[in-house]
């Protein structure tokens, strides 16, 4: 749940971009700056995956004393889940009627910005046959 950024002096400020997810790109006067813009500009880009409905590139193993940007877990398990959608050729009607709710309740379940309950997207594993854990490091 950790992407790895690129931060790189430019000019009098600072460019970012994630190696991971291309489409994440942003710039920012300070580095403290730089770093929240990249925030928002992987969660942004993130939305775009969903809105296509395509699979979300995995974070690469950081490099040494690489900085990372962390997603929170909701946001994480939602990737996860439209992931192993895209994976099984799931659309969200599908897996409404295998949760046995209305299909706007999925279509808010792959809102990123949408609070969801970590039990709800359980379930929508489950429906699929599948189990989310969540490990402590």
């Amino acid at each position: 749940m950790r992407y790895p950024v690129v931060i790189e002096p430019d000019g009098s400020s600072f460019f970012v971009s994630f190696p991971d997810i291309p489409e994440a790109l942003t710039q920012g006067e300070t580095l403290e700056e730089a770093l929240a813009m990249g925030k928002d500009a992987l969660e942004t880009a993130l939305e775009f995956y969903f809105e296509d409905e395509r699979t979300v590139p995995l974070p690469s193993k950081p490099k040494r004393g690489q900085t990372v940007v962390e997603l929170s877990p909701s946001l994480w398990a939602k990737v996860l889940l439209l992931n192993e959608m895209v994976l099984q050729h799931i659309r969200p009607a599908d897996l409404a009627r295998k949760l046995s709710i209305r299909p706007q309740e999925v279509t808010r379940l792959m809102q990123l910005k949408h609070p969801t309950k970590i039990d709800t997207i359980s379930n929508a594993f489950n429906a699929m046959g599948k189990t989310l854990e969540i490990v402590v490091h």
